[in-house]
C-alpha cells in the first residue's frame, strides 16, 4: 500500500507542480519576454517559483494520489478481499495515514522554514526583472517604442545588422520639441558600461523645433521655422540602461511573506503593543483636550454679571437662554469649527490605527496559512481515500477528474475567506480555517460511509431511496386525506345532531 501511494504521489505532485508553475510563469510572461535574461536567472526563476506553488501542489498530490490508489484496489475487488478476511478500512489505511501525518508535519516545516527565504528571493527577483530594460530588437516596417522618448522606423536591415531607410523622431524634449531625424543607413550599439545606446546615422538630415531655444533667449514664445541639418556621420547618445541590476534581498526582510513563526509572532506582538499605546494617547488626549478639559470662551458661552460661584450650577440650557442672537451666532460658528477640528483629528488617528492594524492582519493571515496547508494534506487524504473506495474507479479518468472539481471548491472557499479576513470582514483565523471548517465534515462524512460499505454513488441505490421516499410520501398525502375526510365527516355528523 505505502509502495503504491508513494510512487503516485510522487508522479501527481510533479505534475500538479508544472501545471502550476506554467500558470505562474504565465502571470508574469511580461517580465520575462524580451528582456535578454540569461538561462541562470530564467533556472533561478523557475526554482524559487516552484517553491512558492508547493503550498497549492502538496494538497492536490495526496488528493489525487490516495484517489487513485484506493480507487485502483476498490476496481479490482482488492478492498472487498481484505475486509472479507477481517481487516476493517482502518487498518488498511493506517500506514498511508502515519505517512501523510509525517508529510502534514514536513510541509509545516517547509512553509515555515523553506518557503519565506524562497519568496523574499522570488520577489526581489520579480522586482529587478520588472525594472531591466527589454532587449533591443528593431522590427522591419513598424515603428518601435519601447525607447523612452524615441520612436524608430526601419525600413530594411541587413543579415550584419545594419538600418536601412530609417526615421527618428526624439520626443525627449516634449510633443512640442520633437525632432525628426531621417538617414539611409545607420548601426545601433550599447557603450562599454551598457548604461547607454549609441545609435550611428549616415547621410541623413534632421528638423528640429527651435520654439524652446526662442523662448529661453526671448522669453517670449513665437512661431519660427524648423531647423533643418544636413549630416554625413551623425551620433545619437541615448540613456537606456542593459544591465540587469539585482534588489538586494534585504529589502523584503520585512514583509510577511519573508517571515518565519517566531518572527511573524514577535512582528505581532510588537506592533499590537505600539498600537495599544498610541490608541491610549490618542483617547487621553481627546479627553484631556476635547472633552473635560476644554476651555470656555466667557465672552460668548457665559454673560460677565455671572459670578464664579454661578458659573459651576449653570447647564448648557439656562447659558443659551441668556445669550442674545449675535453672541448664538459666534457660539455656534465656534462650535462647528472645533467640531471639524475634532472630526479631522479622530479621522487622522483612525488613519495611524489602520495602518497598524493592516500591518497585524497581513502577519495573522501568513501565520495561519502555514498550519492550514499541513491540515488541508490531511483533510485531503481523508477525503481521496473514502472517495476512491466509494466509486471503485482507478486510473487518470474519473479520479483527475472529481480531484479537479474538489480543489477547485477548496481554492474558492479558501480565496473567499483569505479576502474576508484581508478586508477584516471576519476575524483573520475564521477566513483562514473557513476552508477546513468546511471540508472537514466532508471527510469524516466519507470516511464514515467507506468504512459501513455504504453504497453513497451506487446509481440503484439511489433509485431504491428515491421510490421508497416517494412511497412514504404517498402514504403521508393517503393519511392526510384519510383524516381530512374524518374529520370532515365527524363534523357533518355533529350538524345533523345539532
Amino acid at each position: 500500500m505505502l509502495r503504491n501511494f508513494v510512487g503516485l504521489f510522487l508522479a501527481t505532485f510533479f505534475i500538479a507542480i508544472f501545471i502550476l508553475l506554467m500558470q505562474f510563469m504565465w502571470m508574469h510572461v511580461n517580465d520575462l519576454v524580451g528582456k535578454g535574461i540569461g538561462i541562470g536567472v530564467l533556472a533561478e526563476f523557475f526554482i524559487y517559483a516552484a517553491a512558492s506553488v508547493v503550498p497549492l501542489a502538496l494538497p492536490l498530490a495526496i488528493l489525487l494520489s490516495s484517489l487513485i490508489c484506493f480507487g485502483n484496489l476498490a476496481e479490482k475487488f482488492e478492498l472487498t478481499a481484505m475486509k472479507a478476511a477481517g481487516i476493517s478500512l482502518f487498518r488498511i489505511m493506517r500506514s498511508l495515514t502515519i505517512a501523510v501525518a509525517l508529510l502534514s508535519v514536513g510541509a509545516f516545516f517547509f512553509s515555515n522554514n523553506v518557503l519565506p527565504k524562497s519568496q523574499m528571493k522570488l520577489w526581489a527577483l520579480i522586482f529587478s526583472l520588472r525594472q531591466k530594460s527589454p532587449e533591443l530588437q528593431i522590427p522591419v516596417g513598424e515603428f518601435y517604442d519601447e525607447i523612452s522618448g524615441f520612436h524608430i522606423y526601419v525600413r530594411e536591415k541587413t543579415p550584419r545588422g545594419e538600418l536601412l531607410n530609417i526615421m527618428l523622431y526624439d520626443y525627449s524634449d516634449g510633443f512640442d520639441n520633437a525632432k525628426v531625424m531621417v538617414a539611409d543607413t545607420g548601426c545601433l550599439s550599447a557603450s562599454a558600461d551598457k548604461r547607454f545606446l549609441m545609435l550611428d546615422l549616415v547621410n541623413g538630415e534632421s528638423f528640429e523645433n527651435l520654439n524652446q531655444q526662442q523662448q529661453r533667449a526671448t522669453g517670449t514664445k513665437k512661431n519660427i521655422p524648423y531647423r533643418r541639418e544636413m549630416f554625413t556621420h551623425k551620433r545619437i547618445v541615448i540613456d537606456f540602461s542593459t544591465e540587469f541590476n539585482r534588489y538586494d534581498d534585504s529589502m523584503l526582510e520585512d514583509q510577511h511573506v519573508s517571515k518565519n513563526v517566531a518572527q511573524l509572532l514577535q512582528s505581532i506582538d510588537s506592533v499590537q503593543a505600539l498600537s495599544d499605546v498610541r490608541c491610549q494617547e490618542q483617547s487621553k488626549q481627546l479627553i484631556s483636550e476635547r472633552y473635560f478639559g476644554r476651555e470656555v470662551n466667557p465672552q460668548c458661552v457665559i454673560p460677565e454679571h455671572v459670578t464664579k460661584e454661578e458659573k459651576q450650577i449653570y447647564d448648557l440650557d439656562s447659558l443659551w437662554a441668556k445669550l442674545d442672537v449675535q453672541q448664538r451666532g459666534q457660539v455656534l460658528s465656534i462650535a462647528e469649527e472645533r467640531a471639524r477640528n475634532y472630526r479631522d483629528q479622530i479621522e487622522y488617528n483612525a488613519i495611524l490605527l489602520e495602518d497598524s492594524d493592516r500591518y497585524i492582519r497581513k502577519h495573522e493571515i501568513e501565520l495561519h496559512r502555514k498550519f492550514t496547508l499541513a491540515f488541508a494534506c490531511l483533510i485531503f487524504f481523508f477525503i481521496g481515500a473514502p472517495l476512491g473506495t466509494i466509486i471503485r474507479k482507478g486510473g487518470l479518468g474519473a479520479p483527475v477528474v472529481i480531484s479537479v472539481i474538489l480543489f477547485i471548491i477548496y481554492y474558492i472557499i479558501d480565496n473567499t475567506g483569505y479576502k474576508m479576513a484581508r478586508e477584516a470582514l471576519w476575524p483573520c483565523w475564521a477566513g483562514m480555517w473557513l476552508s477546513s471548517f468546511v471540508l472537514l465534515p466532508t471527510g469524516i462524512f466519507l470516511t464514515y460511509k467507506a468504512a459501513t460499505d455504504s453504497p453513497l454513488f451506487n446509481p440503484e441505490a439511489w433509485k431504491i431511496g428515491a421510490k421508497k421516499l416517494f412511497i412514504r410520501l404517498k402514504n403521508y398525502e393517503t393519511q392526510y386525506y384519510r383524516r381530512g375526510v374524518e374529520r370532515l365527516s365527524g363534523r357533518k355528523v355533529r350538524d345533523r345532531r345539532g
